[in-house]
């Protein structure tokens, strides 16, 4: 899960796991898998790093990763 602000100042706690796009038009978008969409304070890139993080903390890359090695690619 991943910390965020809201347009209106107010924090949100997002699963980080479900983000399927961000945007910056000019304020960040976050469009989920599940179609809704979230506009937040952060710049794409901080989103972007905050995911990375999170997902480095959970082992997803290194899964990803491991997983790519054993199908041979």
């Amino acid at each position: 899960m991943i910390s965020l602000t809201r347009l209106n100042g107010k924090a949100i706690i997002l699963n980080a796991i479900l983000i399927e796009s961000i945007e910056e038009t000019p304020d960040t978008m976050i469009t989920l898998t599940t179609g809704k969409k979230i506009t937040v304070l952060e710049k794409a890139e901080v989103v972007v790093s905050l995911v990375r993080t999170y997902m480095q903390e959970i082992g997803s890359v290194r899964a990803t990763i491991m997983s790519r090695d054993a199908e041979g690619s």
